[in-house]
């Protein structure tokens, strides 16, 4: 793997005093502080060397430096914090004076269109191998697992960065969701975004960070999470209806499958049509969540669909909007008087 030199630079510990940067609580801001961390972050990313990195996030920009002494073709970093333009400007300079091409967009990376931010010759056919473009980012606790699901869901549309082909990202989580995303069949901490995941990725935990090594240091460890998108996902339905199944499977984890999946159907046909749903995958109902694989999912979801196709009306229901209402133990009769009527009883 190449290796640039850049112009000396101030230390991250040294930047966050020189700008009196603070972590913001709000925005789960967290800096990684140890920079031969941040270099084995981008060393298992894969090689820069040429490549376009996009990085999520770089706050004051201890992964960046890192990208940059890989000498990347080019680097676009997307922030939502001005405060650390001072920083991060400073870097693009530095590349800047070894011929090096950096850009900082200062947005919300929710509203930014990604796929226009890498030149369109470095398209590949999704069946090749995965494209000179990468994705990075120290992702913020409170977004990561929103982030992941919509990224994993523009991955099975070939949107964004996966328009050029199957480009590769490494992600930081929380300890316990880098866990949850690589968990195997009947780990236990197999749920939603272990199926979600592995149905359209093949997600590699690289490593955990201490989570002494941020500033400041939150209650949990970090994990560093490597995703390559599939040639071919593990299943042909579309994203939304595959991640309602996935969702209501694991809803009550601790309980027999069959319970989460009943929460599909309204209650006057939920026991029948549950049933069903198993029959015609050929799966026990009594297996516990932890227990599916990506294929059996598949199964059950092909199911639900055969299910909608032949009662569409189950198809709008909603287990959590029909929670809110009041059972009708709760309720009592209230007679309702016109207001002439009222009105006439009380002159009398």
């Amino acid at each position: 793997m190449s290796s640039l030199r850049l112009p000396p630079l101030p230390s991250i510990r040294d930047i966050l005093k020189l700008y009196h940067l603070n972590a913001i609580k709000r925005l789960s801001q967290n800096f990684l502080m140890d920079q031969n961390l941040c270099d084995k972050i981008i060393k298992k990313a894969g090689n820069f060397a040429g490549a376009h990195v996009l990085e999520v996030g770089p706050g004051p920009g201890g992964l960046t430096r890192s990208i940059l002494k890989q000498a990347p073709k080019r680097v676009v970093v997307v922030e939502k914090d001005r405060r650390f333009e001072p920083t991060l400007d400073m870097l693009a300079d530095s590349f800047s004076a070894v011929n090096g091409d950096m850009d900082v967009i200062y947005d919300d990376i929710l509203k930014t269109n990604m796929e226009s931010l890498f030149p369109m010759e470095e398209k590949r056919n999704w069946s090749e191998r995965s494209p000179n473009i990468y994705l990075i980012g120290n992702l913020p606790f409170s977004l990561s697992t929103y982030l992941i699901v919509k990224w994993l869901h523009a991955i099975s549309e070939q949107q964004g960065p996966w328009a050029f082909g199957r480009t590769q990202m490494t992600l930081t989580f929380q300890k316990e969701v880098a866990e949850r995303l690589v968990a195997p069949v009947a780990g236990e901490q197999r749920c939603r975004l272990s199926i979600m995941a592995q149905t359209w990725t093949y997600p590699v935990l690289r490593f955990i960070i201490p989570g002494k090594a941020f500033v400041p240091k939150p209650d949990v460890d970090v994990g560093v999470v490597s995703f390559t998108p599939l040639v071919k996902p593990r299943t042909r339905h579309d994203f939304k209806l595959f991640e309602k199944i996935t969702r209501h499977l694991f809803s009550f984890r601790q309980k027999y499958s069959r319970r989460c999946i009943e929460t599909l159907f309204p209650l006057h046909c939920r026991e029948e049509l549950s049933l069903m749903m198993y029959k015609l995958s050929d799966l026990d109902p009594k297996m516990r969540p932890m227990q599916f694989t990506v294929e059996d999912v598949d199964r059950l979801t092909t199911a639900y669909k055969y299910l909608v196709e032949k009662h569409p009306e189950i198809g709008l229901y909603n287990y959590r909007a029909s929670r809110r209402l009041l059972a009708l133990s709760q309720t009592k009769n209230i007679v309702v008087q016109d207001c002439a009527q009222v009105s006439e009883e009380t002159n009398i």
